[in-house]
């Protein structure tokens, strides 16, 4: 008999706008999907409150953004993250190498990391872990300001990426170049977030995938990859979308779409489940 395995089914962006939430709702009611991360500047933030409460199985964590995105705080309080508009740089190295080596972006960054987690306990909802816009949480300047807060916000799992590159690489290997860069930084990163979270009883799962393969994971990618799968606790992740005329894409066009088909798939569902995999959430983990 096989050993039950257990598999977190994630749709990042929840509030970015009425399309996202729209299609990461359907996935939940209708699909696989089990969990979301919600962006708590997100244009369609009020809307994701909403249905996150009136959908309670579906467990909610923060998307944490700092890059290419709205800051919580003002620009008056945090001027080396933001510009006169209170956004982002589009630029998560230039984002990155500013949070490491300029003190005052450091002690910025801790107070808009409050803000936003201050921002999701106000809308009431059980924060059910913590993941990054771009993965910039995973960042170790970010990653030490999670832990510093995380009995004070209740963080009990942060997602650190992991994913194995020959899998993927043996189901698309389009984009090679950028995929052998992500999957040696990430690689780091992870190595760093491991000792730094079990150093303080935060948990993560075993496999985080999507990163690789960011805007196509379609069905046919999942049906290839499920079945390759060694762990026993995966989360898998995606940008779902409904496109709505005059919203703005949450990823090149047509790509949340075809994410959305996957999480609708009853190939995928039938090929989680022959595969020994129990859909969880973090608000019900192993």
């Amino acid at each position: 008999m096989q050993a039950q395995r257990f598999a977190i089914i994630n749709g990042d962006d929840f509030g970015f706008s009425s399309g996202v939430n729209q299609a990461i709702i359907k996935a939940h009611q209708e699909g696989v999907l089990t969990s979301t991360s919600l962006m708590v500047t997100g244009a369609a933030f009020d809307e994701a409150v909403e249905l996150a409460r009136v959908h309670p199985n579906l467990a909610v964590g923060l998307h944490l953004v700092l890059v290419c995105g709205q800051a919580v705080l003002p620009p008056s309080q945090i001027p080396h993250l933001v510009d006169s508009t209170g956004n982002f740089p589009y630029s998560p190295p230039i984002s990155g190498l500013r949070y490491q080596f300029k003190r005052a972006t450091r002690e910025e960054l801790r107070l808009e990391i409050r803000a936003q987690l201050e921002k999701f306990r106000s809308s009431g909802l059980r924060l059910s872990h913590v993941d990054g816009h771009l993965h910039m949480h995973v960042h170790p300047v970010v990653l030490r300001i999670l832990v510093d807060l995380a009995d004070e916000f209740g963080i009990r799992f942060i997602r650190l990426p992991y994913e194995e590159l020959g899998i993927t690489l043996g189901l698309d290997r389009r984009n090679l170049l950028t995929k052998l860069v992500w999957a040696g930084v990430f690689g780091r990163l992870r190595r760093y977030g491991e000792g730094l979270l079990k150093s303080k009883g935060i948990r993560f799962a075993d496999r985080v995938y999507g990163l690789l393969q960011t805007g196509c994971m379609t069905e046919e990618y999942l049906l290839g990859l499920i079945p390759q799968i060694q762990a026993d606790l995966v989360e898998i992740y995606s940008h779902p979308t409904v496109a709505i005329a005059d919203e703005p894409l949450n990823g090149p066009p047509g790509a949340g779409e075809a994410e959305l088909a996957a999480w609708l798939s009853r190939e995928v569902r039938d090929i989680l489940s022959a595969n020994g995999f129990k859909l969880i959430n973090y608000n019900n983990p192993i």
